[in-house]
């Protein structure tokens, strides 16, 4: 372990705070490291292997099609990627596609789709996004941009021009900062990094009228908490408020890197040949796997059990509230659930970790568990005990 730890530290990027494991095999929602010992993972690799770990019809499907055709280029046509799109334009708002790599992709396509869609029907000058603040869009220079938390932006002004950042959950916020110069809104239906925030009701449908008013685009930004992690597929179908555009990643793949800019059609016929592209965007390997994975999570038996299982989490994470009155709220959906401490989280994170359950903190003081959709409630009560246990060391 020592040896691998200090290679990384050698020869890569320093760009992570990595915790002191070197994992070598998964299986469902647990993890092995190369000692041999075994962990609950409640992370799932940040929201992303949402069918667990080495799922085998993924395994088999992704083998299957190495063995097939892996890249041609965006050039020609391809039955994986074409299938893939007509199968998420069917079960969401949207009628094209554009894949990428990852959500910080997808969300600058989704960047630059309103930009030129507004400059098509107005002219230039009219290019500014709206964001939320504590929102999270990726790490490319333009997500980073409309990101809304200061603390992403530092060394790297310049920022990419056409942002304005407003208060998430206030429809008359995002209004008062409307100029002649917007041409969107940009926001996460639940805020994950921004410490799992979950917006009044009527929000999205009061900010869809808004957008209206005003001839905006409306962008879902569903890298995180799309793809059945909150109970159903998107996250904006549980409020029955349809975006203009949307992006996905993480999950899509369940591990593979792939991102997805869906739109409709008035939004997407902006895009043209030359507008936009990615070279390995939507390849065979990586949209065969994903469309299986799409089959699997769309499912409404699936997603009728996330939401079980999820009510069972809360419940459980409940008891633990009313136990510890550092404990400041625990909220979510499905299973992207965040707990708020009155303290900062990271040092439980790592409490957690040494008695073999990976969680994260985000936003400084709010612990995040977002593990694999396929979680028993076994496996559940296996991690309360665990992070019961961590908790108490606090007041002792």
């Amino acid at each position: 372990m020592e040896d691998t730890i200090q290679s990384c530290r050698d020869h890569i990027c320093g760009t992570y705070a990595r915790l002191p494991v070197v994992f070598e095999r998964g299986r469902g929602c647990r993890l092995w490291d190369d000692q041999g010992r075994e962990y609950l993972d409640f992370l799932a690799g940040i929201a992303v292997c949402n069918l667990g770990h080495s799922h085998p019809e993924v395994t088999r499907v992704l083998c299957q099609q190495a063995d097939i055709l892996v890249h041609v280029s965006n050039l020609f046509y391809t039955l994986p990627q074409t299938e893939l799109a007509a199968e998420l334009t069917r079960l969401s708002f949207a009628d094209k596609v554009f894949f990428s790599n990852s959500g910080a992709e997808a969300n600058e396509a989704a960047i630059k789709l309103a930009r030129k869609h507004s400059r098509d029907r107005y002219g230039p000058g009219r290019y500014h996004i709206i964001t939320m603040k504590d929102s999270f869009h990726g790490r490319t220079l333009a997500t980073l941009s409309a990101t809304g938390q200061e603390k992403v932006h530092k060394g790297f002004e310049p920022l990419v021009d056409g942002f304005t950042f407003v208060d998430f959950n206030s429809v008359s916020s995002v209004e008062a900062a409307v100029t002649k110069h917007t041409c969107a809104v940009m926001v996460e239906p639940i805020q994950g990094e921004g410490g799992i925030n979950i917006p009044d009701g009527n929000y999205l449908g009061d900010l869809k009228a808004l957008c209206r008013r005003y001839d905006l685009t409306l962008i879902y930004d569903e890298v995180q908490v799309g793809m059945g992690r909150t109970g159903t597929l998107f996250a904006y179908e549980q409020d029955g408020v349809a975006p203009d555009i949307m992006t996905l990643a993480k999950a899509l793949g369940n591990g593979l890197p792939i991102g997805a800019m869906l739109a409709s059609d008035e939004v997407a016929s902006a895009f043209v040949p030359g507008s936009h592209a990615s070279t390995f965007g939507g390849t065979p390997l990586v949209t065969s796997v994903a469309a299986r994975v799409l089959k699997t999570l769309s499912d409404p038996a699936f997603l009728q059990r996330v939401r079980e299982v999820g009510g069972y989490f809360m419940e459980r994470l409940g008891e633990l509230e009313d136990r510890y009155s550092f404990i400041r709220e625990v909220r979510g959906r499905g299973l992207l659930i965040g707990m708020e401490l009155d303290l900062p989280g990271q040092k439980f994170v790592e409490r957690c970790l040494e008695k073999g359950a990976i969680i994260n903190c985000t936003h400084d003081t709010v612990l995040r568990f977002v593990p694999p959709l396929i979680v028993e409630k076994t496996d559940i009560d296996d991690f309360i005990r665990i992070l019961d246990g961590v908790l108490r060391e606090e007041t002792t």
